[in-house]
């Protein structure tokens, strides 16, 4: 098998902790942080929403995080030989998080390269109209050549940064744009609450309202904490099979989880202080990026072009770290399994995601095939948020805590004794007993939501092709 050529390979390694701490934080810092939690937020009343999703964080992202670290560094293997190299028929968890990888890039480039355009649109006088906005969002997505470019040059970017490896491509480019991201959101933040009435922003984010709780926002919650931090789709295993032995697992892990919490804080005092300042609806959807925040930036002026100008960089920064790991899961999975060189493996996989990323951006125009009359981007969008994160993050703490040697595990976590852990036990019973049982609610939840909302045949689709994964691991 290719699988023995690509082990006598020497493996590449992070060139230092913090060079890893800032790559797998900007894997974990992506849109989900910038437009996913405030919307999400604003959408579940606030501050009762934003306690919850904290907890869950601390509690089980922590867990699930600390989890994919110990498994890859453990078998210094990716995705799928992870799971693989322990017990074969596991491998279909890790073929779950490569195509969640596959799938997730092809459409999340789409946004990315909105992202991108976004910054000389800004530049270009797009804030000059407020009311005209929303319509030339509407326009621009479904114009079908203008996001297929700036979807390429997004890609562009991608390739260069993957194709230098590890050491030297991956964690260069997280040293400068993670401390460029939070640098731009601090400058933001600062701005919006500079504004006047910007107060009743941070009471609305902060002040705990618990009348507003009900399950959907526990499981809103749960569900936010869960997929902001990359987990399920084999990123942070792949991150994890490129660390040294001697880094200390649990003090990286909290890093990275503070630094994604941070920023998603962050991302929501720089919006809804400013937003409550100009009499703005804080459950303003998905659109809250691309048309309620350019409306934002338009009241507050001449300054408002400036920090436009920052926020969509800071943007297009989030975006393209997390790429960068959704592409290297599928690369290493290549150049582990297959043999293939890194550039090769760069090359044929960002080919497959790019064809995805047009029939994905087509797909918003009303262009192009649709299944079960919905469009691609869509398609790829439900099949990784409603239904293979949660599997795959609820199988891997499965793995980890029915599969796993419960003794190897500690010793990978603990460096052999040389690392105290003391709530290494509740650790364990978290991920044994308690998160698999969370998550599979959330994925249920999922699933049911949707069914209800039309998705039915999509949805059973999903659960089809995990049954596949588990049938081709066995012959793997």
């Amino acid at each position: 098998m290719a699988t023995g050529n690509a082990a006598a390979t020497p493996r590449d390694n992070w060139g230092s902790k913090l060079g890893f701490v800032m790559a797998a934080a900007g894997s974990a810092v992506g849109l989900g942080n910038i437009w996913k939690f405030p919307y999400t937020a604003g959408e579940n009343g606030g501050g009762a929403f934003v306690l919850i999703y904290l907890a869950f964080v601390i509690v089980i992202g922590f867990s699930v995080m600390l989890t994919e670290f110990a498994i890859g560094r453990h078998t210094s293997r990716a995705a799928v030989g992870s799971f693989k190299t322990t017990d074969r028929r596991w491998s279909f968890v890790g073929i779950i998080g490569v195509l969640s990888g596959l799938l997730i890039m092809g459409f999340y480039p789409v946004v990315g390269g909105w992202a991108l355009a976004y910054i000389p649109k800004v530049a270009t006088g797009l804030l000059d109209n407020p009311q005209d906005i929303g319509e030339s969002f509407g326009g621009f997505i479904s114009n079908p050549t203008q996001p297929l470019l700036w979807m390429a040059a997004y890609f562009i970017l991608n390739i260069v940064i993957v194709s230098k490896g590890i050491s030297g491509g991956i964690e260069k480019a997280g040293k400068i744009l993670m401390p460029l991201l939070f640098l731009i959101l601090v400058v933001v933040a600062v701005k919006g609450l500079s504004l006047p009435g910007a107060s009743a922003g941070l009471e609305f984010l902060f002040k705990p309202d618990f009348s507003k709780v009900d399950s959907h926002v526990v499981l809103a919650a749960l569900g936010q904490a869960f997929f902001s931090l990359s987990l399920g789709m084999g990123c942070m295993i792949t991150y994890g099979s490129y660390l040294k032995k001697k880094e200390n697992l649990v003090q990286t892990t909290g890093m990275v989880v503070g630094m994604d919490t941070a920023v998603a804080l962050l991302a929501g005092i720089a919006m809804f202080p400013a937003m409550f300042a100009f009499n703005m609806e804080p459950a303003a959807g998905p659109g809250l990026v691309f048309v309620v925040v350019p409306q934002l930036f338009a009241e507050m002026g001449h300054i408002g072009l400036l920090f436009a100008l920052m926020f969509f960089i800071g943007l297009t920064v989030a975006a393209l770290t997390s790429s960068v790991s959704l592409l290297e899961v599928v690369v290493s999975y290549l150049i582990d399994e297959k043999g293939m060189k890194r550039v090769n493996a760069v090359l044929s996989a960002s080919a497959v995601m790019a064809v995805m990323c047009i029939f994905a951006s087509l797909s918003l125009g009303g262009i192009g095939p649709k299944l079960f009359d919905t469009g691609v981007f869509d398609i790829f969008d439900l099949l990784t948020d409603k239904v293979f994160l949660a599997v795959g993050g609820m199988l891997i703490c499965i793995f980890a805590g029915w599969r796993l040697n419960r003794v190897d595990l500690e010793k990978e976590i603990t460096n052999n004794g040389k690392i105290a852990f003391p709530l290494f036990g509740l650790w364990y019973n978290l991920v044994k007993y308690v998160i698999p049982v969370a998550v599979a609610v959330v994925a249920c939840a999922g699933i049911i939501s949707g069914f209800e909302s039309g998705k039915g045949a999509i949805m059973v689709l999903a659960i089809a092709i995990i049954g596949c994964s588990a049938l081709i691991s066995k012959k793997l």
